[in-house]
């Protein structure tokens, strides 16, 4: 079912992110006096009287279109309007219409779509009456609606309006259960072709992609809908070492680092991008730590492989055995070759993104996990770590799945008795002899107190 799409424009600070931020319930984009700070378009769900809108949330449409990255972000502000069903057009109730607002209302009146004319900041009544004022009577659209985002004042009769707007096109919100797409985080350092990777992928320039280091400042989510499933990309800012953060007081780039870490804990498959060009960064293997402790499923695409020169029969297994020995962190990962320049295997992205999802829901029963400890200890019994006997192990059942969890019971009163070495050779013949494919395993010992005695001490 395809969700109605609504569409915040206007020029830069007059609150379109806060309002986003305010329907969405949620606090996506970053908000700052710095103009441009929203560069790419933003997707959120907003749940308004038990039915859903996506809203899109655009950069300002007033900036010099003269600069490469403003002028994209322009283009993308033109896109929104194009694939929206309804424009919430916003103004500033405090400076009032502007030459550019008039531009603005010019073209999004000869745009044939409906507009929702919205002046924000209205923090107090005064500023509320404004919009009643004479400069707004010779306006090429309708009146404004008076709301503060920032406080929350008036939000709701604008979503009253917004809904009525879709009924006069025949759209409908819809349920909000039908919205229930699969998370997917792309990772990685700056310049390492994330934006251009996720547009060769969807087919359209829907990200901006520069040389320029930190061209995406924070995580941007977007809706796909791909071979009959849903998905949410979300573009993460490029992650680089703290002394380059700190230079020069950076604090756009800080906050979407730390929205980047903890985008780790909220999508369900991380897509970790490398310029496989160059050498892996001791960044690269941070990255690749924070991934293994927040649990995440990840699918390591190694990017710019047209740039590798003299490719042979074995070129690519020498450098996956490269990543391999620079991330044993994440060694469950499989990992893609891939060239975003010439769509070279792009297009299996999709399919290793599916099926690293779903190893992340393999479950055994419990003959099956009885069956494989019982021929993991013919292979190897537990080696011990301290204590004066090898531990003996009593069970190993599937605890949880998302991620796969086992508890492996020991006859010891300390989890450090069992070598730890051994716990990774369990988590070794899972993967050989079940389908984990890209995600983590967990397993957690558990002890128990033995009743007898250690051989050989005397009573």
């Amino acid at each position: 079912m395809r969700i109605p799409t609504i569409a915040i424009i206007g020029r830069t600070n007059v609150g379109k992110s806060t309002l986003f931020n305010k329907c969405i319930e949620e606090q996506k984009s970053l908000v700052s006096e710095v103009a441009g700070t929203t560069r790419d378009r933003f997707e959120g769900d907003c749940l308004w009287r038990g039915k859903a809108v996506r809203i899109v949330d655009t950069g300002g449409v007033d900036v010099n279109p003269n600069d490469p990255i403003e002028r994209g972000i322009i283009a993308q502000s033109e896109m929104a309007v194009k694939s929206a069903d309804v424009i919430i057009f916003l103004v500033d109730a405090v400076v009032g219409p502007t030459p550019d607002d008039l531009a603005i209302a010019k073209k999004l009146r000869d745009a044939g779509k409906p507009v929702v004319v919205v002046a924000n900041k209205a923090d107090n009544a005064e500023l509320r009456m404004t919009v009643e004022g004479a400069a707004w009577r010779n306006w090429p659209l309708s009146r404004p609606l008076a709301i503060s985002a920032g406080r929350g004042i008036a939000v709701g009769d604008m979503l009253d309006a917004v809904y009525e707007a879709l009924k006069t096109i025949g759209v409908d919100p819809v349920d909000p259960a039908v919205i229930q797409p699969m998370r997917v985080g792309v990772f990685g350092e700056p310049n390492v072709g994330k934006s251009s990777l996720l547009n060769t992928l969807f087919g359209e320039e829907r990200f901006l992609a520069s040389p320029i280091a930190h061209t995406t400042r924070q995580p941007n989510d977007v809706h796909i809908h791909k071979n009959g499933k849903d998905y949410i990309f979300i573009d993460t800012a490029g992650m680089r070492r703290q002394a380059k953060r700190n230079q020069r007081g950076n604090e756009l780039e800080k906050h979407g680092v730390e929205k980047t870490v903890d985008m780790l804990r909220r999508c369900q498959v991380a897509l970790f991008v490398l310029d496989i060009s160059q050498p892996i960064t001791s960044q690269n293997r941070h990255l690749a730590g924070l991934m293994a402790e927040h649990g995440a499923s990840v699918v390591i695409i190694a990017n710019k492989w047209d740039l590798i020169p003299d490719k042979e029969t074995n070129t690519i297994n020498a450098y996956e055995e490269l990543i391999r020995g620079s991330l044993p962190q994440i060694s469950y990962a499989p990992i893609l070759f891939t060239s975003a320049l010439t769509g070279k295997r792009v297009d299996d992205t999709f399919d290793v993104i599916e099926k690293t999802f779903a190893s992340r829901f393999t479950e055994l029963n419990d003959e099956e996990t009885k069956n494989f400890i019982s021929q993991a200890i013919a292979r190897h019994k537990p080696s011990k770590l301290r204590g004066t006997w090898h531990p003996h192990i009593k069970s190993f059942v599937q605890s949880r799945v998302n991620p796969p969890t086992f508890i492996l019971t020991i006859n010891q009163p300390r989890e450090d008795a069992l070598a730890p070495s051994y716990v990774r050779f369990l988590e070794k013949q899972l993967r050989m002899h079940h389908e984990f494919n890209g995600t983590p395993i967990r397993i957690r010992v558990k002890t128990m107190q033995k009743k007898h005695s250690d051989p050989g001490v005397k009573r």
